[in-house]
C-alpha cells in the first residue's frame, strides 16, 4: 500500500533535475593531436574558448581529456582506442593522422576534426556535403593559388619551388599534388624534399639548396614540429623560405600566409557545441576556415635574401622583425 507513495515521492526528488539545461550534467569531449605544435595548441585553445563560451567550463560542467600521439602513429591509433573505450559525447580529431585513427575506430561515438587539409582525401568523410555518419569537422584546406601569388609578388623570377613534406601524410601528398597542378600553367617547376620523420626535415631542406628558388612549406606536421631546422637550413642556403601556415614566421619563414589556427579552434568548437547539443554529425557540412593571414619576418628575410617590396609590406596582417 506504501509504494505508490515512494514513487511519488522519487518522481517529485527527479521533477527539479529533469527541468535543467542539458548541459547541467557533465558533457566529455575528449581531444586528440598528433604532435602538439602552436598551430594545433592554438586551434585547442580556440575549441575551449568556444566550449566556454556556450557554457561548457572545464572543471565545471564539462571533463575535457586530452592526449597527444607526439608524432607516433601507432600511439595514435592507441589513444584512438583509449577514448573510444572511454564512450565520451564528442571525440575531437586535430590532424589528419589522428583523424584517421579515430574514425577507423569508432562508427558510433561522434567525431568533429579539426586542422584536417583535405578530409575527403583523407578518407574521413565522403564528400564536403552532410553525407551522414558520425563525422564532421573544419579543413584548414590552403588557398595555393593564393600562396602562388603571393610567391610570385615576392620573387617574380622564380622558376623552380622546394616542398618539404612528409610523404605518409595524406594531405601533405594531396596538397602537392594540387601546387603542382596550379604551378605549371604559373611557369614554375615543384622539387619535393620527402621528410617521412620529424628528424629528416632538415635533411630534406638541405637537399633543395641551390636547386630551388624558394622553399614553400605546407601544413605538415613533421615540418611543423620541426620548422627550426628547416629554417636554420634556408637561412644558411639564403633561400627565402615560405610557409602555408602564417604563425610559422615568428618561428623563422620570410612570409607565412594561411589559415589563423586560433580561428579554425573557435570554428571548430562551435561544430562540438552543436553535437554535445544533439545534432547529429553526419547532418553537417564539413567547413573551410575563411581566414586568411599574412605574416612577415622582416629579419628572416634579410637572412635568407629576400628584397621584400613596399606593397607587400604593405599588405601584411602583420610584421615581424
Amino acid at each position: 500500500m506504501k509504494r505508490p507513495f515512494r514513487v511519488a515521492l522519487l518522481a517529485l526528488v527527479l521533477a527539479p533535475f529533469a527541468a535543467l539545461p542539458a548541459h547541467a550534467a557533465d558533457a566529455r569531449v575528449s581531444v586528440t593531436a598528433i604532435v602538439d605544435h602552436p598551430a594545433l595548441d592554438a586551434a585547442r585553445q580556440g575549441i575551449v574558448e568556444e566550449l566556454a563560451a556556450a557554457g561548457y567550463v572545464v572543471g565545471k560542467n564539462l571533463r575535457l581529456d586530452y592526449q597527444s600521439a607526439q608524432g607516433n602513429t601507432a600511439t595514435a591509433a592507441q589513444i584512438a582506442r583509449k577514448f573510444v573505450g572511454d564512450r565520451p559525447d564528442v571525440i575531437v580529431a586535430m590532424s589528419t593522422p589522428s583523424a584517421q585513427t579515430v574514425v577507423a575506430a569508432t562508427r558510433e561515438i561522434p567525431i568533429v576534426f579539426s586542422a584536417v587539409t583535405d578530409p575527403v582525401a583523407a578518407k574521413l568523410v565522403k564528400s564536403w556535403e552532410a553525407t551522414g555518419g558520425n563525422v564532421t569537422g573544419v579543413s584548414d584546406l590552403p588557398l595555393l593559388d593564393k600562396h602562388l601569388v603571393l610567391l610570385r609578388q615576392a620573387l617574380p623570377t622564380a622558376k623552380r619551388i622546394g616542398v618539404v613534406y612528409n610523404p605518409g601524410e595524406a594531405n601533405s601528398v594531396a596538397a602537392i599534388a594540387q601546387l603542382k597542378k596550379l604551378a605549371q600553367p604559373a611557369g614554375l617547376s615543384v622539387i619535393e624534399g620527402a621528410a617521412p620523420r620529424t628528424v629528416d626535415v632538415a635533411s630534406a631542406a638541405q637537399s633543395l639548396v641551390g636547386k630551388v628558388d624558394a622553399i614553400y612549406a605546407p601544413t605538415d606536421n613533421n615540418v611543423t614540429s620541426a620548422f627550426e631546422a628547416l629554417a636554420k637550413v634556408a637561412d644558411q642556403g639564403r633561400v627565402p623560405l615560405i610557409a602555408a601556415d602564417p604563425s610559422l614566421a615568428a618561428r623563422g619563414a620570410a612570409l607565412g600566409i594561411g589559415t589563423n589556427y586560433h580561428d579554425l579552434g573557435r570554428q571548430s568548437g562551435k561544430l562540438v557545441v552543436r553535437v554535445l547539443k544533439g545534432e547529429a554529425p553526419g547532418s553537417i557540412a564539413s567547413q573551410v576556415s575563411p581566414t586568411l593571414e599574412l605574416l612577415v619576418n622582416q629579419a628572416a628575410a634579410r637572412r635568407q635574401g629576400l628584397a621584400l617590396s613596399d606593397a607587400l609590406l604593405k599588405s601584411a596582417t602583420r610584421l615581424i622583425d
